[in-house]
């Protein structure tokens, strides 16, 4: 499958057990923060997914709606982001990351915020720019684990 041909689509819980162990490396090396099989059940219908030639995913992440909170717009959280070990390199998490844009301009969302132990060029590159957490919605910001030294990025829509 050619990045042309590869489509982001919606996803249910028949792929909850798929998007856990796709996932499953990212969480073990701390790059993604701990979730059981049951997370994915219960969120599976908030993830995008680009499939391989197999039908099985081969990239997901999830954009979830954070909650009204005074002060900020309604935003939205892009996380797990994640591709396949040998399927990186072909643009699948920009797909997956402009994908995830396209639904929330759909769903009225005003800005769209991440976290990532990485270097954040990947969001940086869809429109993204590093914030304080002070700067995400606070019941957000407030989950973060600091010991994971995770930055904080926001796209405004």
């Amino acid at each position: 499958m050619t990045l042309a041909t590869a489509v982001a689509v919606r996803t249910d819980f028949r792929d909850a057990r798929a998007l856990y162990e796709l996932s499953l490396p990212f969480l073990r090396t701390g790059a993604l923060r701990a979730r059981t099989p049951a997370d994915y059940r219960r969120a599976a219908d908030t993830f995008l997914v680009v499939r391989g030639p197999d039908g099985a995913p081969d990239a997901c992440a999830a954009l979830r709606v954070l909650p009204s909170e005074p002060g900020h717009p309604p935003t939205g959280v892009l996380h797990n982001l994640c591709v396949r070990a040998e399927r990186q390199g072909r643009g699948l998490g920009g797909l997956l990351v402009a994908a995830a844009l396209a639904h929330a301009r759909r769903a009225a969302l005003s800005a769209v915020v991440t976290a990532t132990t990485g270097d954040g060029a990947l969001f940086a590159r869809h429109g993204f720019a590093e914030v304080p957490a002070a700067a995400a919605p606070p019941s957000w910001a407030a989950a973060l684990d600091p010991a994971r030294g995770s930055r904080v990025f926001r796209c405004l829509l």
